[in-house]
């Protein structure tokens, strides 16, 4: 299917090149607004209903009318000359706050894009009065709006929204200060707008420079941009689709990701084709470069299927995962890769078949083959030193593996540490009234007697609440429309945020509710707080599942490809060390050095997937082309040399690209330390486990790495005289 798929491709290349453009172009202006829809940004509907949290969201839905695709902006509203607030004072406040709510704020809109493909997002906020500060210093007003905090046309109303409640109250003579998660998260995005763009630009241009000294050719550097764009276009479409025909929902970080993910590995694929396509063309000056581009990616497209499938088997186990925010990413990530697979099979060819040896114009290296040179020296000297490169190389893992101890897991949202105005307002806010005002914890009381629930029933509950350490101020008790249910706001004085409040949540404040529940009811702590201490509890329970399986998958489809038992168990050690390394390395340096809580929880699970998968394919290229030079004649140690030389350009440049785009992660408030933790782990996976460790390991124990079997032996003169021959079609999984 794969020879077909690209004989078709490189046969028919501008029929082919015409219907991706096609796809391309639809889908990428189609994907802004499909993603929109199958998005959502409440953290606690990715918990199943058996999590105490969870079912308090539900009742919260249910009964009190809570919407869950909204937003709380909370607004504080001051004098602006510092002076407590008077009576007549919190009148005008409030009158101010009932105009404003009566308005419709219009959603601003870019002129460079059809109206008819932007969700318009205009529309009333909800304003009502929260709270007023002891010392009468402010008042709090509570503001919602309807739709994602990612989404750029929700920022675009707060924006709006928050320009006109400045101008409003600053014309009454008040100053106002606006704090939340949209608050912050607008604030973060507009400090980091410039370097944002900056930090792309220098990414991209990265790529393009290093493309352009690997190849000398601008069409080569370029190409894999263009091609990896119409690709991405259509893999983030097709996601967003089938999300929608099977009623799934997405986090609001899975579309950048999957972006970052298609444009490393997308031109992964791409250099191993260009690497391949440019040594048959040198090895065969008189063959038709269609004839090249077909021989080279049916050849190379049975590498990249493995590499491709090693991924989508390694997040399919995400399904297994309870969690899901989880479950909807591994699916996600899945499909894209498929997509780009695809791709990397009938576009990627066809682009060689169409450029042909233009591609690589105004290069001269077609005319000559390159003289050895550095990394002839490096395979050289791993296969004449190769216990001291192991030893090297494992102390060098080990290192970074030993940050791992007094990890710690970090629960949430990805503070920036950025002084934004929003952060601002929550200090000022928290110096006079609990932490937790802006965002409660919230007990939901449903009665299950028959009976209607009345606030004396409930106030043996609600004053034992107010007896927990850490509950700054315990509100009234709410009752829903037919009093059959109830809620009761809890103000602790931590940060929501932080550890001591999902610890109050999930610890001292479940024990009052559990101890205190009325006969005849029952009771659910939610809140961020308690959502976030559940997710805690989901995820060590999906870490034990998932880390297993994906590594068994992974595991098996080495044994498979390489048909030897040893060669996959030292592939998965390598890898098991390299994963080690980068989650060390990344506890090092936010835990330990930057003084963060510890590492974003999602951080192991989504690490371990990526150096596992991404890595094992390098791993798979220099296994197999080891396994190659060793079916010629001559010493295991001279077939390592000639592995590790013909494959580490491809594989240096592969990793410094891919590293390079989940660098990109970093121009992104929140992701600074996926995108530390991935680059970091792409290298050591490209430079240190593939390049090193594994021909190391291989030249120590030579043709016995293949046990149970053994490769056969080619019949024929010296390596040297060999050493360009193209291997036979049917073991030459990999050659680059």
């Amino acid at each position: 299917m794969i020879r077909a798929l690209t004989g078709y491709s490189t046969r028919h290349p501008w029929k082919v090149i015409a219907l991706w453009a096609v796809l391309g172009v639809v889908l990428s202006a189609l994907a802004p607004t499909l993603i929109a829809r199958v998005t959502q940004h409440q953290t606690g509907d990715f918990l199943p209903r058996s999590y105490d949290s969870a079912a308090a969201l539900h009742i919260a839905e249910e009964q009190f009318g809570v919407n869950p695709d909204a937003t709380t902006v909370t607004v504080l509203v001051a004098r602006s000359d510092g002076r407590a607030l008077s009576a007549a004072d919190q009148k005008r406040v409030r009158a101010e706050a009932a105009k404003l709510g009566q308005r419709r704020v219009i959603m601003p809109r870019e002129d460079d894009g059809p109206k008819f493909l932007v969700p318009d997002r205009s529309q009333v906020p909800r304003i009502v009065p929260a709270m007023t500060a002891p010392d009468r210093s402010f008042e709090l007003l509570s503001v919602q709006l309807a739709g994602n905090p990612s989404d750029k046309g929700v920022q675009g109303v707060y924006r709006a929204f928050r320009d006109a409640a400045r101008t409003q109250f600053s014309e009454a003579g008040m100053r106002t200060g606006f704090t939340g998660g949209l608050a912050d998260t607008v604030d973060t995005t507009d400090a980091h707008a410039t370097a944002a763009k900056v930090g792309g630009a220098l990414v991209m241009g990265f790529i393009v420079l290093l493309n352009v000294l690997v190849f000398r050719s601008a069409l080569a550097a370029l190409l894999p941009l263009l091609a990896v764009a119409l690709i991405g276009g259509v893999a983030v479409g097709t996601v967003a689709g089938a999300a929608m025909l099977t009623g799934r929902t997405l986090d609001a970080s899975t579309p950048n990701l999957i972006n970052v993910v298609l444009l490393g590995i997308g031109i992964d694929y791409l250099l191993f084709l260009l690497f391949r396509f440019r040594e048959q063309l040198r090895n065969r000056p008189e063959q038709s470069a269609r004839e090249a581009a077909e021989q080279v990616s049916g050849r190379v497209g049975t590498a990249i299927a493995s590499a491709a499938l090693t991924i989508v088997a390694a997040f399919a186990t995400l399904g297994l995962a309870t969690f899901g925010q989880f479950r909807s990413l591994g699916p996600a990530i899945a499909v894209a890769v498929l997509v780009t697979l695809l791709g990397s099979l009938t576009l990627l060819p066809a682009l060689l078949a169409a450029a042909g040896r233009k591609m690589f114009w105004p290069s001269r290296t077609l005319r000559h083959k390159p003289s050895e040179g550095r990394a002839a020296r490096f395979g050289a000297l791993v296969a004449r030193r190769p216990l001291t490169m192991l030893t090297a190389s494992v102390a060098l893992l080990a290192t970074l593996g030993a940050g791992l101890i007094g990890i710690r897991m970090d629960y949430g949202r990805g503070d920036s540490g950025d002084q934004t105005p929003a952060a601002a307002t929550a200090a000022e806010i928290s110096r006079t009234l609990p932490a937790g005002v802006s965002d409660p914890t919230s007990v939901f009381v449903t009665a299950t007697d028959g009976d209607t629930l009345t606030t004396a029933r409930l106030d043996g509950l609600s004053h034992a609440l107010t007896q927990v350490k850490g509950v700054g101020q315990v509100g009234r008790t709410l009752l829903n429309k037919d009093q059959r249910a109830a809620r009761i706001d809890l103000y602790p004085t931590a940060d929501p945020q932080s550890q001591q409040a999902r610890d109050l949540a999930s610890g001292p404040i479940r024990d009052a509710v559990a101890q205190h529940t009325p006969a005849g009811t029952t009771a659910h702590v939610g809140g961020t707080a308690a959502i976030f201490a559940d997710i805690s509890t989901a995820v060590d329970h999906d870490l034990k599942i998932v880390f297993p399986v994906a590594a068994a998958l992974i595991a098996l489809i080495l044994l498979l490809l390489l048909r030897s038992l040893l060669a996959p168990v030292a592939l998965m050690l390598s890898v098991g060390l390299g994963f080690a390394a980068t989650l060390g390395a990344a506890t090092l340096l936010f835990q330990h050095g930057l003084g963060k809580p510890g590492v974003h929880f999602t951080l192991p699970l989504v690490l371990f997937l990526f150096v596992v998968a991404l890595g094992t394919d390098y791993n798979i290229l220099i296994a197999d082309r080891i396994r190659e030079e060793m079916q010629r004649p001559g010493p295991a140690r001279a077939a390592v040399a000639r592995a590790v030389r013909h494959t580490t350009p491809a594989i240096t440049t592969a990793g410094l690209v891919l590293a390079g785009s989940f660098a990109t992660l970093a121009t992104t408030p929140g992701n600074e330390q996926i995108a530390f933790a991935m680059a970091l782990g792409i290298m050591l996976s490209a430079l240190v486990l593939s390049l090193v460790l594994v021909p190391a390991l291989a030249a120590l124990l030579g043709r016995s790495i293949w046990w149970p079997f053994h490769p056969r032996r080619t019949m024929g003169g010296h390596p040297q005289h060999q050493a360009n021959a193209p291997a036979p079609e049917s073991d030459q999984v990999t050659a680059y």
